[in-house]
């Protein structure tokens, strides 16, 4: 658990500093079920764009779509596009 949290904050400060720049692109791939998972996690991968596993979508990496990986980052995996 520690780790995925200091990765998510490397991440997070990695791609505000690219925001201020240019606007940072982030590919996020679901590769996990939302089975037994809450409903709220569950909405957030469909706010994603998220239904199937494998499932690949291309985001700019903003402070809302960076708050939502986080939230679900257990469920998916994100890398920088480019």
């Amino acid at each position: 658990m520690q780790l995925l949290e200091i990765e998510v904050f490397h991440l997070n400060r990695f791609l505000t500093l690219k925001i201020t720049s240019e606007m940072a692109k982030i590919k996020v791939t679901k590769v996990k079920s939302a089975i037994n998972r809450t409903q709220r996690q569950k909405r957030t991968l469909e706010a994603l764009g998220l239904k199937k596993i494998g499932q690949v979508k291309e985001h700019e990496a903003t402070p809302n779509i960076l708050g939502m990986v986080a939230k679900v980052s257990h469920l998916v995996s994100v890398e920088e596009a480019k």
